[in-house]
């Protein structure tokens, strides 16, 4: 029975894995073909479809010479800096409802978690309209000021702090250590996997993000990658599939690099906040 449940366990393994890397891989292997090629083997469906014959570079250097470089190199730099803003703001914010006692702490909490069930969609409008008003919109803070502050990063670093033995916290303080310290010298250092987790969270936020930057910024400079895809995707009303398909390779790299080798603190992260589910 065991050797039965083994196999069908495997067997839903690669079924499941062929359906997610096989898309991956055809598009991989079309983005390094000319277009009037990508689609020669798929009506019929065939294994030549997976391999770049002709080989072209042809995708990637149209994507180079239109800029789209610059997209991605922006969306990172905006990315880190939303990481770096993004985990001091929501860390002290968890350190501060996990540790200290004010008016209203309890209110404030739940608004917290109330704010990152509610669809982004929801609120772009009324985002737009305070971006009007402290004159941000069109600029590089419309993009960064909003997607610093993240319900589920202030939850994620409560769980976490509050899991810290009190012990330390008293320790601290009969040391002499103000919370100001006690955070920045105690909490924080102890709360690697979770700023790990946090800073994954935050960046992924921004890289994958289309709909707000679309509504808040129309520089060329100031596009991000998701939005410059979208604006790849027709030239002169035909749709250049090779480069799209270039673009997706392109903006599915960087994810995968941060990811792939970060991916055992990022679970740790979650994990060890108490939040398994």
């Amino acid at each position: 029975m065991k050797i039965v449940n083994l196999i069908l366990k495997y067997f839903v393994i690669i079924i499941f894995g062929i359906f997610v890397i096989t898309p991956f891989l055809w598009t991989l292997v079309s983005s390094f073909k000319p277009m009037s090629f990508i689609l020669a083997h798929t009506m019929p469906f065939s294994w030549k479809a997976f391999i770049p014959i002709p080989f072209s570079l042809d995708s990637y250097r149209t994507l180079i010479e239109g800029g789209f470089i610059n997209s991605v190199i922006f969306t990172i730099i905006v990315g880190a800096i939303t990481v770096v803003g993004g985990i001091f703001i929501n860390s002290t914010a968890g350190f501060a409802f996990a540790c200290l006692d004010f008016p209203g702490k309890r209110f404030l909490f739940i608004v917290v978690l109330i704010s990152f069930l509610i669809p982004f969609e929801a609120i772009s409008v009324p985002l737009y309209m305070i971006a009007r008003l402290f004159h941000i919109e069109n600029t590089v803070y419309s993009l960064i000021l909003p997607m610093l502050a993240n319900g589920l990063c202030v939850f994620l670093f409560f769980q976490f702090f509050k899991e810290i033995p009190s012990e330390l916290i008293e320790a601290a303080i009969i040391d002499g250590a103000n919370w100001w310290q006690i955070y920045w010298k105690i909490f924080l250092p102890l709360s690697i996997p979770a700023i790990i987790s946090a800073s994954l969270l935050l960046f992924l936020s921004q890289w994958q993000s289309f709909l707000w930057p679309l509504i808040a910024v129309h520089k060329e400079n100031l596009r991000m990658v998701q939005v410059a895809i979208a604006y790849l995707t027709i030239e002169e009303r035909t749709t250049l599939l090779h480069v799209l398909l270039a673009a997706a390779v392109l903006s599915s790299v960087i994810p995968l690099i941060l990811i792939f080798p970060l991916q055992r603190y990022y679970i740790k992260g979650f994990v060890t906040s108490g939040m398994k589910g």
